[in-house]
């Protein structure tokens, strides 16, 4: 199954078999599930067909040519970039079968109980533990900037199982259910005026042992993977030119003569150029995915997005000048999703301030690059075999 003429054939059966203007949305996302044309390069009965990731352009352009619904994947872009590969990777066949389905419809929305208070930047020293009851593990502890916790049925959660073990090799990787009742949601108002993040307390919550993906102990190579989804997720997105940040302030140096300089007009350009020059290279990194697992380049991209867009958004607010300072609504929202195109200049600017932060540090990805593209000599880690339990808190 590995030739485009298939997969327009199998498209086309879809669509005949379920008529999108006649087809319930949910009913026809399932179906296309079940054909193997949700990510056509998973395995048979796993939403996927085998066949390269290359060819799933082939089946979207069908389906957006026949007015076919998506999955609305920035609504459930957590369980897509994030959760979808790590069980893929690592779950068992049970798990795979009970998990991807309605995470890819999107009858399951996902989370990520990964950072802490103590343990952001340096999220091996996370301190939430999982103690072994029988056939389930009892967790208590505290996650923080959770996005999409409040609307979340599902979460991958890290927590130490072994606290004699240094902070790498003591950590596991679970499947939380985020409708226990010892999961309490609490949001963070942020500097925008909503609470898109939140912060998450544990209390005795049981995860049965089948929900554990890998081995005990072995959560830090799991979330790995994860972690390396996440950034290709954030900062290797597929745009348009003048997709992003960039559009809007290009858009309003065309409309608004009456605001340019020649200073803005130089930024403008250099802006403009990095900005096609990251699409570019984001799209390369796709190609690469294309042939096997992400590399660290991930890391370089989600870098260049973050940076990016910080700069672009401090510059659309200085050519718009007054009317860059006003801020549409304050009013706190918990929203489903980010919009840094469907909002004004004064929220671009604002939320991000967020991106050098969410979705790894970019003064940690900065060593990421460094030591494992780069190839440089790694920081001094003095902590490494130290037991998690000796470590200074």
């Amino acid at each position: 199954m590995t030739h485009a003429g298939e997969l327009r054939r199998r498209t086309a059966e879809l669509l005949a078999a379920y008529p999108p203007a006649t087809t319930d949305r949910l009913e026809f996302l399932r179906a296309r599930f079940d054909a193997g044309l949700a990510w056509v390069h998973y395995p048979e009965g796993l939403g996927g067909l085998g066949a390269p990731r290359s060819l799933q352009a082939v089946v979207d352009e069908e389906l957006a040519a026949a007015g076919a619904p998506d999955n609305d994947p920035r609504r459930i872009g957590i369980g897509l970039g994030m959760a979808a590969p790590t069980v893929l990777r690592y779950g068992t066949d049970e798990q795979k079968a009970r998990f991807l389905r309605p995470l890819w419809t999107g009858e399951e929305v996902w989370c990520q109980l990964f950072s802490e208070p103590g343990a952001g930047s340096d999220l091996a020293a996370l301190g939430t533990r999982a103690v072994r009851d029988g056939e389930d593990w009892v967790v208590d502890g505290q996650k923080v900037w959770t996005s999409s916790a409040h609307l979340a049925r599902w979460a991958i959660l890290i927590a130490r199982t072994d606290p004699d073990a240094p902070k790498h090799a003591g950590i596991t990787y679970f499947i939380c259910d985020m409708t226990d009742p010892g999961v309490e949601v609490r949001p963070l108002r942020q500097i925008t005026g909503e609470a898109e993040f939140n912060e998450v307390f544990l209390t005795g919550v049981r995860i049965p042992d089948r929900h554990r993906l890998g081995e005990v102990g072995d959560g830090w190579r799991v979330a790995q993977t994860t972690l390396m989804n996440e950034r290709v997720s954030i900062g290797g997105m597929r745009l348009p030119r003048e997709g992003g940040m960039i559009g809007p302030v290009a858009k309003t140096w065309r409309e608004r003569p009456d605001l340019r300089t020649h200073d803005l007009h130089q930024r403008l350009l250099k802006l403009w150029v990095e900005a096609e020059v990251s699409r570019l290279t984001a799209e390369r990194l796709r190609q690469q995915l294309n042939a096997g697992q992400p590399g660290y380049e991930g890391s370089g991209m989600k870098l260049a997005f973050a940076r990016l867009n910080q700069e672009i958004s401090g510059l659309e607010v200085e050519l718009r000048g007054e009317e860059g300072l006003l801020y549409d609504d304050w009013t706190m929202r918990r929203p489903e999703l980010v919009d840094f195109t469907g909002r004004d200049a004064g929220y671009r600017y604002l939320r991000s301030k967020g991106n050098s932060i969410e979705g790894g540090t970019s003064e940690v990805l900065l060593n990421i690059v460094a030591e494992r593209v780069l190839g440089l000599p790694a920081e001094p880690r003095t902590d490494k075999d130290v037991p998690w339990k000796d470590l200074a808190r």
